[in-house]
């Protein structure tokens, strides 16, 4: 059986990405779903002189080893200001401290949504063009727009948002079945 890895970008308790990686990871089968909760991985702020004096906190450590039995990523970007939020980015810079290749060349579905209508376009596309270079070979994107309007009881209400999400969830399950590697997206 596969795995695939979900993250929501976000250490917000009430998170909408968390929400958007819930119904995503629902429409998977015959998959192993591990979510990972940022708010598990308590972490000082990256600093070389941090590092230099202390190493590679420990949780760092069991979340790169927990990386490396994925077979794809699902992961949904909260947008503060127009870019990842302060604990994502802090993650991303420890792990990266390990393995650049955070991601492994293993497929991603990347996501993100927010409460306005550009559905955190904006993080979306900062992180389609910088994931690859971190190992993301990412088979597609998706952003869900007005999340209020358009999200109510763990489902998307808008059809032709819903067959989107669909479309790619099911390309996205194919390609990490089937082992075969998406071009990068650029």
């Amino acid at each position: 059986m596969k795995t695939i890895i979900a993250i929501a970008g976000s250490n917000s308790l009430k998170s909408i990405n968390k929400s958007l990686i819930d119904y995503t990871t629902n429409q998977l089968e015959d998959v192993e779903i591990i979510s990972i909760d940022l708010n598990n991985y308590v972490l000082p702020i990256y600093g070389v002189d941090y590092e230099a004096e202390n190493g590679i906190p420990t949780a760092i450590k069991r979340l790169d080893e927990l990386l490396d039995t994925a077979d794809g990523f699902i992961i949904s970007l909260a947008e503060h200001n127009g870019s990842y939020t302060a604990v994502f980015k802090n993650t991303i810079d420890w792990l990266s401290r390990i393995n650049i290749k955070i991601w492994r060349e293993k497929p991603m579905l990347l996501m993100a949504t927010s409460p306005g209508g550009r559905g955190g376009a904006t993080v979306l596309q900062s992180a389609s063009e910088y994931f690859p270079f971190m190992g993301a070979s990412i088979t597609d994107t998706f952003s869900l727009p007005s999340f209020y309007d358009n999200f109510n009881e763990g489902k998307i209400k808008e059809e032709s948002l819903k067959m989107d999400l669909l479309t790619k969830v099911n390309k996205f399950q194919t390609l990490v079945q089937n082992g075969h590697e998406p071009v990068h997206m650029r």
